[in-house]
């Protein structure tokens, strides 16, 4: 790993610790990246609103790519450089189908203003689709009347119970409807066993934003490593050239990649520790 260029580490679960903290290891082995030479980034399903919640100005990551990819951003620089929509069309065509069907559903704003949602309730009362509005409802706004939206979205937000039949065989009929969108899994950060349903443009993945960013820097995809816990981290750990998985990951993952202690125990720190003695013994 003696040629590693470009680091790219999920937040939560990942490089944060349960309670959203930075340990004082991680933020150490952050700058010593950051001395070295090596670009540091920030790979997270968070939109850029939430990532400064846990990530302060301080915290020297270079970039980030924020809500699975469809932005980018320079975190030294404080400037958004990339963003990716649903084109209109496909969104309404969507949102046709999840009216049709009675589904609860959020659908966001293009980036970077994918803070602000419309929302709208089905006839089904879910426990996790209303948490989720609890604690994001002032940037929300009701699906209008007519179910037409007037612009392109970054992603949709759709809810199941832990029933992995339900979400793929949902998934299977939405992505028999247009193949402009990808669909990402995701564990609920709430830790409540719900599965997020999250639908992005069909470019739009983690590993396309560190895609952009190599391009962009003349990086070689050879020389980055990619870190990581869950499903959504999947396209970035399949991109990176090095790539690792958390202990705290789900199981039938860690047949696919090299394991790491769990974030409790800062993976992070943890491998780029490992990377230092590489150095040392050549």
């Amino acid at each position: 790993m003696n040629n590693i260029r470009l680091i790219a580490t999920d937040l939560d679960g990942t490089f944060l610790k349960n309670d959203k903290s930075i340990s004082p290891s991680n933020l150490e082995t952050l700058r010593w990246l950051g001395e070295t030479g090596i670009v540091r980034v920030a790979a997270t399903g968070r939109n850029m609103m939430k990532v400064r919640e846990v990530i302060p100005e301080h915290v020297p990551f270079d970039f980030v790519v924020y809500s699975s990819g469809s932005g980018v951003y320079d975190f030294r620089e404080n400037r958004h450089i990339e963003t990716t929509s649903i084109p209109a069309v496909t969104a309404n065509l969507l949102i046709r189908f999840f009216l049709s069907e009675d589904l609860n559903f959020h659908a966001f704003y293009p980036a970077p203003d994918n803070h602000l949602h419309w929302v709208h309730r089905g006839s089904k009362f879910c426990e996790e689709f209303e948490r989720y509005h609890q604690h994001h409802f002032k940037y929300a706004e009701p699906l209008p009347a007519e179910g037409i939206i007037p612009s392109g979205l970054s992603q949709f937000l759709l809810v199941f119970p832990g029933d992995e039949q339900t979400f793929f065989r949902m998934k299977e009929r939405i992505e028999a409807i247009t193949d402009d969108i990808r669909i990402i899994r995701a564990t609920s950060p709430l830790d409540t066993g719900y599965i997020w349903m999250e639908i992005f443009h069909r470019s739009v993945s983690k590993g396309n934003g560190v895609l952009f960013l190599c391009n962009r820097l003349g990086i070689d995809p050879n020389a980055t490593m990619g870190i990581g816990n869950d499903y959504n981290d999947i396209d970035l750990l399949e991109f990176t050239a090095h790539s690792f998985l958390t202990d705290n990951a789900p199981q039938e993952l860690k047949q696919h990649f090299t394991i790491l202690p769990a974030n409790e125990a800062d993976a992070f720190a943890h491998i780029i520790d490992k990377m230092k003695t590489e150095w040392t013994e050549i």
